[in-house]
């Protein structure tokens, strides 16, 4: 009897949903908002040219036991988390009209920013990586494929760019303001001056990972950083691929005639 009651509040529907919030809370973290971080940081390599992104992905094909390490902590912890955030976004009831205080608003838009960011990875990870498993992509096309893709148009309308734009956005917003809701809810942070200080930090966090983010999506779409320095092309790929002064590459190949940067 004594061991039946220990073992009930445990099988509780109730505790059994506080826990899966809170392992929901922490996977957002560990390990899938350091992946973020971390792709974002690699994707910024491409800034430096298709050789020092290339290096980067090749230091991370190498890795010791990477299928193991993109299974159990990659891919299974950020499908858990996204799977049961889609949960809990539906089974969320939004009251800003009634009461539009600002974590009220920060609560809404944690679950809009949930929804746009996962279906953006869905299609990220289609794009390339599930395309690399098929055989139909290798590494060494993902910076031409960007290129490519991003610096596209659609009747003028850089589509795939804004499609970028707006999912890094959504992802690091959701990010951003989930490491803080985790420090609250884990009790990391329980005082008012505590609360303040923190929020403070993941808005710091959030501004530069999206820096990095956006920063990266503008250089493959357009060929310039932010600043409005241009890049030279680091590839015969990429200048296939860039729309930055593609006019200047002639049909005799990159030989012909040296590409040089020009001031916007």
């Amino acid at each position: 009897m004594k061991a039946e009651a220990l073992r009930a509040p445990v099988l509780a529907p109730a505790h059994r949903g506080f826990l899966w919030r809170r392992l929901h809370g922490f996977t957002g973290v560990f390990p899938v908002g350091v992946f973020l971080i971390s792709h974002l940081w690699t994707n910024a390599t491409g800034l430096a040219g298709q050789q020092a992104f290339d290096h980067a992905v090749g230091k991370i094909n190498r890795l010791a036991l990477l299928p193991l390490i993109e299974i159990f902590g990659i891919f299974l912890p950020l499908g858990f988390h996204a799977l049961y955030g889609v949960k809990l976004s539906l089974e969320a009831r939004p009251n800003v009209v009634r009461y539009p205080f600002s974590r009220n608003w920060l609560y809404t838009l944690q679950r809009a920013t949930g929804l746009v960011a996962f279906a953006f990875i869905v299609f990220h990870l289609w794009e390339f990586r599930i395309a690399k498993l098929l055989g139909k992509m290798s590494s060494e096309a993902f910076y031409p494929t960007l290129s490519a893709n991003l610096s596209s148009t659609v009747g003028g309308v850089p589509l795939m760019a804004l499609v970028y734009l707006v999912g890094i956005t959504a992802s690091v917003v959701h990010f951003a303001n989930g490491l803080f809701t985790f420090a609250f809810s884990w009790g990391l942070c329980l005082s008012h001056r505590s609360q303040r200080l923190f929020s403070a930090a993941c808005g710091v966090i959030g501004l530069i990972v999206l820096w990095i983010g956006v920063s990266t999506a503008i250089f493959f779409a357009t060929g310039a950083r932010w600043g409005g320095i241009t890049r030279a092309h680091s590839s015969d790929t990429e200048l296939g691929c860039s729309v930055v002064d593609r006019a200047s590459a002639s049909p005799a190949g990159p030989a012909a005639a040296p590409v040089v940067p020009q001031n916007p």
